[in-house]
């Protein structure tokens, strides 16, 4: 990724956004909207961002707040997906863009949902990774959710956002990246069980800086770049979207959401994640079959960072569903 397509875009809420930028060279392609989720960066959609420019689509990939030289704002409510929306709405204004498709992986799959709900007329078609389509979560509690899961899914899955969320997970996280790093892009995925999914896993798993088989596809040198650009500023306010979880920020502010509308009418692309112990692939997918009737939904033998472990197989069945639903 050339460093020279990164600008930064200053949003009408004030936040700055360190944002990659790559106009499309075939006008009949529609620009792409990549949106990470933690604790990543666009870095992350390298792979999909070199292939999809050489096929002459546009590029746009944000630094979300709180992630790689991006605002970081202390206040919560600027990381409510609302508020986000309306700066990514921003950003693909500034860059040009009209109708965009909007590709989104781990929290970037609730924001995209959220652009679906606030802005269906500016994209063509979404496309979620890992994380499905979320059609709404008002009235979303996370004890109640841990307690579903745990009975539906033998798993609270999601045990480790009580953590990130606390006060004290800043200082923890930041003096163990590394412990941290390993865990979240670790080869042995089946970890997330244990380390993820229970409540207090992750957090005994850190002060005892436990580190975890790195995934081939990080690689020496990404670590290093991974952990140098994260030592730089740490994670704390990245724990921002954590704490809108688990506050009820989030069900608060979906209640704008117009309930008459959850049904996705564009056309969908969901990645399930066979290996993914967090966001489970067949419970994700039934909610973007029942709730999108042009559903594209693609089973993968990988963990959760399905677009660097299988790049290759993503990009491919991305670029066949776009052709097909969007138009070449």
């Amino acid at each position: 990724m050339d460093p020279r397509s990164y600008k930064d875009i200053r949003t009408n809420s004030g936040n700055t956004y360190r944002t990659f930028v790559l106009p499309g060279r075939d006008a009949s392609k529609p620009t792409l909207l990549f949106v990470h989720g933690f604790p990543s960066t666009a870095h992350d959609w390298r792979n999909q961002i070199a292939f999809f420019s050489k096929a002459g689509y546009g590029i746009v990939a944000p630094n979300l707040l709180g992630h790689g030289g991006s605002s970081s704002p202390s206040t919560l409510q600027s990381y409510v997906p609302s508020r986000v929306c309306a700066d990514l709405i921003d950003i693909i204004d500034q860059a040009k863009v009209n109708q965009a498709v909007a590709i989104g992986h781990d929290w970037g799959s609730i924001v995209s949902s959220r652009l679906a709900s606030y802005y269906p007329q500016r994209f063509k078609a979404f496309a979620f990774l890992a994380g499905g389509y979320y059609p709404l979560l008002a009235g979303f509690d996370i004890a109640t959710a841990l307690a579903f899961n745990k009975q539906h899914f033998q798993s609270e899955l999601f045990g480790y956002w009580l953590f990130l969320a606390e006060d004290g997970a800043k200082k923890v996280a930041d003096a163990h990246l590394e412990s941290l790093l390993s865990i979240w892009y670790t080869a042995d995925t089946s970890l997330w069980k244990t380390v993820l999914a229970p409540p207090g896993a992750l957090k005994a798993w850190l002060l005892a800086d436990k580190k975890a088989p790195l995934a081939p596809f990080i690689t020496p040198e990404e670590k290093t770049r991974m952990l140098n650009d994260w030592r730089k500023t740490g994670l704390g306010t990245a724990l921002s979207w954590y704490k809108v979880m688990t506050s009820g920020l989030i069900s608060k502010d979906d209640e704008a959401v117009n309930k008459e509308k959850l049904v996705l009418s564009r056309p969908v692309y969901f990645a399930a994640c066979k290996r993914d112990y967090v966001c489970l692939a067949e419970p994700s997918a039934k909610i973007v079959r029942d709730f999108c009737p042009k559903a594209t939904v693609d089973m993968y033998d990988t963990g959760h960072w399905v677009q660097l472990e299988a790049a290759d197989k993503l990009n491919k069945s991305l670029l066949a569903w776009l052709e097909k639903t969007v138009g070449k």
